[in-house]
């Protein structure tokens, strides 16, 4: 080290020196004297180590708690609120469904009070958090009882474990799905200890292919719902209904997985329509199961619904306590559902349903509400335009079936480097702008934009940094 650095270092402040500045106290009343002096640490550190790679004055106190303050900002909760212009409604990576106030109201109170989670009020022993969502779930499903774990993919692997465990469980070949996150089917049955048998081909199973399947060591059938793609052409598959008769007939309970599941007609809403868990457990299957995120609209569960005799099996397994879910989301749960119980106003209430019966007409006025105060923002770098668009539901759910919607279309008039620059700076707000880049345009889908979110939203894009992305992406 020659002389000259080892001075630089000296004149280094010492952490205790930028902690005792003014805006160093104003950090550790935001972020916590732990978090700051961490913070501090980092930028000594790391202004040290360019002080001997180079002949630059040290910093002062002011500079360093300024750099640590920087740093302590780019340290935001990762979980914080965004805006999702996606054009996807059930987003898996975005969190899926948004929680209907009541939801949210029970969660709070969930979570500000103790709550009687297992505790029987009337005679005052020890009771089961299933409780507060049987008599719901049984009301909307028809169902002779329910229970509830922490998604569909859990609710599967319960049941599966307890019914096929070391035993052989029956599938079509075209039903062994794969969704998000390479999460395949077969991999839920290796894991229950089921040995899978496939029946039929990818494109066509009949009846016969299942009763030459089942025999003594049959422990459950499984149907699945794919509701993530389509096989179309020369296609032929054994309806519920009469899989469960083929089931019955065997002595073997039929499994019907749902997936994303729905409680009520969407065709009403104007949506495509998709089978009812209703419609499932009267088919005859013995055991339904199907997602609470998805349509239903709730927090992230999955529900099995379906005889007494087999859901008692199912709660007796010791996978079930691993697999339960807690007082937060049991409160947000029973909320949510207690909005079915009023179908004329389900619209209203449920985001997830409101989203996605939206008109065209109304996201379009929206759009063009907001295009002036975009363009303004944006200035000459972008061209800011409405377009129409088709949004998506997403989750798997209604695969082939989109959404007419509206969408703010933003072109470079510069290179496609400062569109993917608008795009990361549109992401690095702190509160988050997410959209879609396709046909060399960032498309903002505004299917998700509640009214009441256009100020907000513009408010975030106030804070871009126009200027800054054309410099750095020509």
């Amino acid at each position: 080290m020659t002389e000259r650095e080892a001075g630089s270092l000296r004149h280094l402040p010492a952490v205790a020196a930028v902690l005792a500045t003014a805006q160093a106290t104003q950090l550790q009343e935001r972020h916590g004297r732990l978090a700051t002096t961490d913070a501090i640490r980092q930028v000594i550190d790391e202004a040290r180590e360019l002080l001997r790679a180079s002949k630059a004055a040290a910093p002062g106190a002011d500079e360093l708690a300024q750099r640590a303050g920087a740093v302590l900002d780019g340290r935001q909760a990762g979980l914080r609120p965004l805006f999702n212009l996606t054009g996807t409604v059930l987003h898996t990576n975005l969190g899926r469904a948004v929680l209907a106030e009541a939801a949210i109201d029970a969660a709070v109170a969930a979570m500000r009070h103790a709550v009687a989670l297992e505790y029987d009020l009337a005679d005052g022993e020890r009771g089961e958090r299933d409780d507060h969502l049987r008599e719901l779930l049984c009301g909307l499903t028809g169902a002779q009882d329910a229970t509830v774990v922490n998604n569909n993919a859990a609710a599967v692997l319960l049941c599966l474990n307890t019914f096929a465990l070391g035993r052989e469980a029956v599938v079509s070949r075209g039903e062994l799905i794969e969704i998000g996150g390479a999460f395949r089917m077969p991999d839920i049955m290796t894991r229950a200890g089921a040995h899978m048998v496939e029946v039929g081909t990818t494109n066509r199973t009949h009846p016969a292919d299942y009763r030459n399947a089942l025999h003594a060591d049959t422990g459950i059938v499984l149907k699945v719902h794919t509701s993530n793609y389509r096989i179309q052409g020369v296609t032929a598959e054994v309806a519920a209904a009469e899989l469960a008769a083929i089931a019955d007939a065997a002595g073997v309970p039929l499994l019907n997985d749902l997936g994303s599941g729905s409680l009520v007609d969407l065709s009403r809403y104007g949506l495509a329509r998709e089978p009812t868990v209703r419609e499932a457990v009267a088919e005859g299957a013995r055991l339904v199961t199907f997602s609470g995120d998805k349509l239903l609209g709730g927090p992230q569960a999955g529900f099995i619904v379906g005889d007494r005799e087999l859901i008692d099996r199912i709660n007796r397994n010791p996978l079930k306590r691993a697999l339960r879910v807690d007082k937060l989301r049991l409160a947000a749960i029973e909320a949510t559902l207690r909005l079915y119980r009023d179908p004329d106003r389900l619209a209203e209430r449920l985001p997830t349903l409101r989203v996605l019966a939206r008109h065209k007409g109304d996201i379009e006025a929206q759009a063009h509400r907001l295009l002036a105060s975009m363009a303004g923002r944006l200035g000459e770098a972008f061209t800011v335009e409405v377009g129409d668009c088709l949004s998506q539901v997403g989750s798997g759910a209604l695969p082939l079936d989109t959404l007419a919607s509206a969408a703010l279309l933003i072109r470079s008039r510069g290179s496609q480097r400062r569109l993917d620059a608008l795009a990361a700076a549109l992401r690095a707000l702190p509160r988050p702008v997410i959209g879609r880049i396709a046909d060399g345009a960032l498309w903002l889908d505004l299917r998700c934009l509640a009214e009441a979110d256009e100020a907000p939203l513009l408010a975030s894009l106030a804070q871009l940094d126009v200027e800054g992305m054309a410099t750095h992406a020509p």
